[in-house]
């Protein structure tokens, strides 16, 4: 969404723009433009007795410029359109040799870290351009390269904020796309781009053939550009990597199949801040160019000073130019009219010709309306607007410019799109007619713009002395780092919506995960069938796996996951990714029985004999874990799905009526387990009476084990029952059978495996120190505060204050103790009758299992109710590593980001985005790290803490348009893993490296085990025990992936066309990336983890029993072939050919392929 300049449908508010009026005179500074030229002064004649040796010395220099540069291009009006670019090679790139150890950082011009460091944040008013300056010109910075301006017209369509997507494409979004079909048509001078796939597809669905073939026409002829094209225009805060590369494939794979176009433009003017993330996966699906808007307008200003708002983004680790991708960031404070033409609001909302009188949109607050254009105004109306785009031009390097012309949901109307482009083409024909002006003006898309810019940038040298650039652009800085945390104004950041509407942040990551698997489990269902009837269940589940997908993208537009959509919007989301999620399970039920070998035939009429073990009843509801009911004399099944690369051992747990029950593997033979109580937030009665029995399973890798809970199984030994102490404060709580209780009024609880032993605060139930068994040990101070906020809201998150403990002495804790699982349950006592949360802390005894080295905390949370109003609930863990306020957090589960606490900035503005991982690390190498499964926000504020934000509940709208608070809280539980490492060798310190560091190998394992969980499966009916069943498993790999080596999907990416596919044609995709490891941190876990990817990996010998055809490496939205294109070089197209995969460290991959059973 826009900011408003007034009353109307965006965000932002009439008293700011109101304020955008000269308040103070700054000393203007118009820096020259250094455009060096190669012209040289031509020499004298020789004379006539050295004119061969002339000739020949002219001669050779001939040869040697030919070898160096190429043959050089013709030139020719860098204004013109032409079918063909005149871009600069691509420098071939250097292919990266793995590496173990932590990576070297890239050689570039500027980071986000300098930029940080160098901004003072003083909020100086600068004038008509209020967060700039007051920007002027000589004149003659157009005498030998004329100002070339294109003006885009688009209109931006929010996949539901204030609407639903439904209601906004039902009111807007189809009169739009109508709209722009009928009035380009009109006039071939006109031009538009369009980013959302979402609208654009269902428009197309109820469009008719000669509209259709108008869109496609248009788009054709080069009027009409797609953008992005992804489905949505992402979230780059909280979505992971995972969703992104879903959403952009959804809508790009669409655009290609339905219209023949493939985005190389990427349009993002509303997220609220960008990751580096987006910038390497956009380059790795073909992209050349980004436009992004939302950054902090101290860093916009900075950039502006010295022309370096374009830029080459390139990614922190990348030494070798690979990710280098070209950037236009603009200037001003908005995407709308008023903040686009060029830096003086109050003129340019002059020439938003929608806001004329007979218009529904809203006036201009400064009081300067749009007037007409006719031959009696046109020339003071003409100059008025190009003294706009000169000022404009002067922060930018080159005299190719770029004004967008749109803001939210315009062009509804064929009166409103007439007005904007009769009146455009008048100030422009008067521009153009008159060439003392050295300016020309006309309507483009992205690609006229980018083209030109890169004609130029070809023809004309930009570069800075010692300036590192790109070998890729000519002319242009570069830079590394992210754009987060956005501030619009003042003290005004964005780190709310880190956080806002948590409980479907968690939903949509259980969603992400539960779609990957399913789609893992289609492709080994159609890869082992060999009859076309086997494929009917897999096939005939497109259509909801397609709804599936793209309820997925939906969320992740920039108003969904980011919790920042009025509640019935939110209701809206949140019953699509419910619905999908019961489909994906359902399926994934009946898929078992075929993988398993119980039914070799499927379809979806019959019944399956499993469910899910856990259900939600409605969209908003947590999940409840079945309980097996465990009778005398029976036996159910449990199947687990592993969708990891890697053997997964694992301590599980399952919920059950009755204690006396036994667990049997699939050969039926004894397993040892343990049983204790569940426990539940209810401070009147902490326990459910029912039982959780846990065991240690071995599940293959992206393969299916079966178990089975027996009750009355004769030579085996029952789950042995956990022994529970309960410190109950003031009230008695009763022991339930069949465990045995203690009660002590001690202040220190212990519980401990052989790895770590956790101590806590018995009054306050809280972890106050880790100690490990080589005899070290840590403070870590758990505390759980709330933070007063009056004036935050879905955006914006600003405290009255630091946060206050809310804990007092007298919480309630429950204590079990087995030989598997530990736990510690705290029900803390605060000021209100019922606490807002409650918490458990367990450490795990599983041999050989990367379970026992971290610390599971599950906090379950309920922000409900009046008395929580204006609060925002934390966890901070208090410890002795001395990180000087420096952390890193994950940037969408692919990369991390270093994290500095500035005291120039407020508290909320050193707030940052956690998708799934932050750590803290001490100059002698200590760390500390949480890996969450769901997106939320975290700060170091001081040494050695570091907070993560859990829950906020808001009354007041914070003036960003959204018009209410956030106050539909679910009750919901927070998952963090816990780990405490200590290096083995050297490793710099925080301060003095200012790049990114790398998670351990043994991180990375526990972030994949918390965010791709096994899959539990219960068999609907339970089995007489004497029927004993053949064993049960499903084991398809070859063997285990290298353990830094991820499949980030396996896939049909066109199910519904599977059986319509020529065969040479490869039907199946198969991504996978390399995470990059700090190998100063111990491989702990080794048993699971005997290889890493330092060798190739062979895709034919990857599958038991299926051979692998027709490898071909693609890029990352799977329509592109060509590698060294995209950067990967020219080895990973010839090696995958023969099967052979080598990542570089970071990378992602994607390879299509075909399988076919073995005969």
């Amino acid at each position: 969404m826009a900011f408003p300049t007034g009353t109307g449908n965006r965000r932002g508010g009439s008293n700011w723009s109101n304020s955008f009026l000269p308040s103070q005179s700054p000393n203007p500074t118009s820096k020259k433009r250094n455009k060096s030229r190669q012209k040289k002064p031509l020499l004298n004649f020789l004379s006539s007795n050295f004119f061969t040796i002339g000739l020949s010395f002219s001669f050779l220099l001939f040869l040697f410029i030919i070898y160096t540069y190429g043959i050089p291009k013709p030139l020719s009006s860098p204004f013109k359109s032409r079918n063909s670019r005149l871009l600069k090679p691509y420098r071939k790139p250097i292919y990266r040799k793995p590496q173990s150890n932590v990576l070297s950082g890239a050689v570039v011009d500027l980071t986000t870290k300098d930029l940080y460091d160098k901004i003072q944040f003083s909020d100086v008013d600068g004038g008509p351009w209020k967060q700039g300056w007051r920007v002027g010109y000589k004149g003659d910075e157009w005498d030998s390269e004329r100002l070339k301006v294109f003006v885009v017209p688009h209109s931006h369509n929010d996949p539901g904020w204030k609407l639903t997507v439904e209601e906004y494409y039902e009111r807007q979004s189809r009169n739009i796309l109508d709209t722009i079909v009928e009035t380009l048509a009109k006039d071939k001078r006109r031009k538009f781009i369009w980013e959302e796939m979402s609208y654009l597809e269902r428009w197309w669905r109820d469009s008719s053939d000669s509209k259709r073939e108008s869109f496609i026409s248009l788009v054709q002829n080069g009027q009409l550009e797609i953008v992005g094209g992804g489905w949505v225009m992402n979230d780059e805060a909280n979505s992971h990597y995972f969703a992104i590369m879903e959403q952009m494939i959804e809508g790009n794979m669409w655009l290609n199949e339905t219209i023949g176009v493939i985005p190389k433009n990427s349009w993002a003017i509303d997220p609220f801040g960008y990751s580096s993330t987006m910038a390497y996966l956009l380059r790795r699906m073909g992209f050349e160019n980004m436009l992004i808007q939302r950054t902090h307008y101290e860093l916009k200003k900075e950039l502006a000073l010295h022309k370096n708002l374009e830029y080459i983004w390139r990614q922190s680790w990348d030494t070798e130019e690979t990710t280098d991708i070209f950037v236009h960031m603009m200037p001003f404070y908005s995407y709308d009219v008023p903040h686009t033409c060029g830096p003086e609001p109050a003129v340019c909302c002059q020439f938003d010709f929608a806001r004329m009188r007979g218009f529904f949109y809203e006036l201009c607050p400064w009081g300067d309306h749009p007037q007409e254009t006719n031959q009696e105004n046109v020339k003071e109306r003409a100059l008025t607007l190009l003294d706009q785009y000169k000022k404009k031009s002067t922060l930018y390097r080159t005299n190719t410019l770029l004004v967008p012309l749109g803001d939210d949901f315009r062009y509804v109307s064929t009166d409103e799109a007439e007005a904007q482009f009769r009146n455009y083409q008048l100030l422009f024909d008067y521009i153009n007619s008159n060439p003392g002006l050295n300016a020309e003006a006309k309507f483009g898309t992205l690609e006229d713009y980018f083209k030109t810019l890169r004609e130029e940038a070809d023809r004309i040298n930009y570069s800075l002395p010692g300036e590192v650039g790109s070998g890729q652009v000519g002319g242009f800085p570069s830079l590394s780092g992210d754009f987060f945390t956005y501030a619009d104004r003042q003290q005004d950041y964005w780190s709310g919506y880190y956080v806002s509407r948590p409980f479907f942040k968690a939903v949509d990551r259980v969603l992400e995960q539960t779609l990957r698997a399913t789609e893992i489990m289609i492709s080994f269902l159609l890869g082992y069938c060999q009859r076309a009837q086997c494929e009917k269940l897999p096939t005939g589940f497109s259509y909801k796996l397609t709804a599936a997908r793209r309820n997925l993208a939906l969320f992740q537009h920039h108003d969904g996951v980011t919790g920042t959509a009025k509640d019935h919007v939110v209701e809206d989301y949140g019953i699509r990714m419910y619905t999908s999620l019961m489909d994906l399970q359902i399926f994934m039920s009946k898929a078992i029985e075929v993988l398993l070998g119980i039914r070799h035939e499927r379809t979806d009429q019959i019944p399956a004999m499993f469910e899910p073990a856990q259900v939600r009843s409605k969209y908003d509801a947590q999940p409840v874990h079945r309980a097996i009911s465990a009778l005398e004399g029976t036996v159910q099944s449990v199947v687990l799905f592993n969708p990891l690369e890697q053997t997964r051992n694992e301590v599980v747990m399952v919920i059950v009526e009755r204690s006396d029950v036994t667990i049997l593997d699939s050969n039926w033979t004894c397993v040892k387990s343990q049983i204790s109580p569940e426990l539940q937030h209810d401070r009147r009665n902490l326990f459910t009476g029912r039982h959780r029995v846990h065991w240690k399973a071995s599940v293959p890798a992206m393969g299916l084990q079966t178990y089975y809970i027996a009750n009355g199984f004769v030579g085996c030994e029952k789950a042995k029952p956990a022994k529970l102490k309960i410190f109950s404060g003031s009230k008695q709580l009763p022991c339930l059978a069949p465990y045995t209780c203690s009660k002590t009024g001690n202040g220190v609880v212990e519980i401990g495996n052989r790895h770590l032993t956790l101590t806590f605060n018995a009054k306050l139930g809280l972890l106050q120190k880790v100690s490990r068994n080589d005899g070290t040990h840590n403070v870590v101070g758990e505390e759980i505060a709330m933070y007063s906020s009056s004036e935050s809201g879905a955006y914006l998150f600003k405290p009255n204050g630091a946060a206050k403990p809310i804990g007092q002495a007298g919480a309630q804790m429950v204590v079990s103790e087995g030989s598997l699982m530990q736990e510690v349950f705290s029900y803390p006592k605060t000021d209100w009758v019922k606490s807002p949360i409650s918490h458990s802390t367990r450490i795990y005894n599983g041999d050989n299992t990367i379970q026992e080295f971290f610390i599971e905390k599950e906090y379950h949370v309920e922000l409900l109710g009046s008395d929580f109003n204006d609060r925002e609930l934390i966890v901070r863990y208090k410890t002795d590593i001395d990180n000087k306020r420096i952390f890193y957090s994950d940037l969408n589960g692919f990369q991390m980001s270093r994290r500095e606490t500035y005291d120039k900035i407020p508290l909320q503005g050193n707030y940052y985005p956690m998708p799934s991982l932050a750590f803290i690390q001490g100059s002698n190498g200590q760390r500390f790290s949480v890996h969450t499964r769901q997106s939320l926000g975290a700060a170091t504020l001081k040494d050695g803490c570091l907070e993560i934000m859990l829950d906020r509940r808001l009354v007041r709208d914070d003036g960003r348009g959204l018009g209410q608070g956030v106050m539909d809280n679910r009750p919901m539980n927070v998952l963090f893993h816990i780990l405490i490492e200590s290096n083995i060798s050297y490793t710099s310190s925080p301060s003095s490296n200012p790049y990114p560091m790398s998670p351990s190998l043994l991180s990375h394992l526990i972030g994949a085990h918390l965010n791709y969980p096994l899959h539990a499966f219960l068999a609907k009916d339970p089995q007489e025990i004497s029927v004993q069943p053949p064993p049960r498993s499903f084991s398809p790999l070859s063997a285990p992936l290298p353990c830094d080596l991820h499949v980030v999907n396996f896939k049909v990416p066109r199910p519904l066309k599977y059986s319509q596919q020529i065969l040479e044609d490869p039907r199946f995709v198969l991504i996978l990336q390399r995470r990059q490891w700090d190998s100063s941190y111990c491989r702990k876990g080794q048993s699971d983890c005997s290889r890493v990817a330092n060798e190739t990996v062979n895709l034919f010998n990857l599958f038991k029993e299926l051979a692998v055809l027709n490898v071909k490496a693609t890029s990352l939205n799977l329509l592109h072939e060509d590698s060294e294109m995209l950067g990967y070089g020219e080895q990973s197209g010839e090696d995958a050919q023969e099967g052979h995969v080598l990542l570089s460290p970071m990378e992602i991959q994607a390879y299509k392929l075909d399988l076919r059973p073995n005969q």
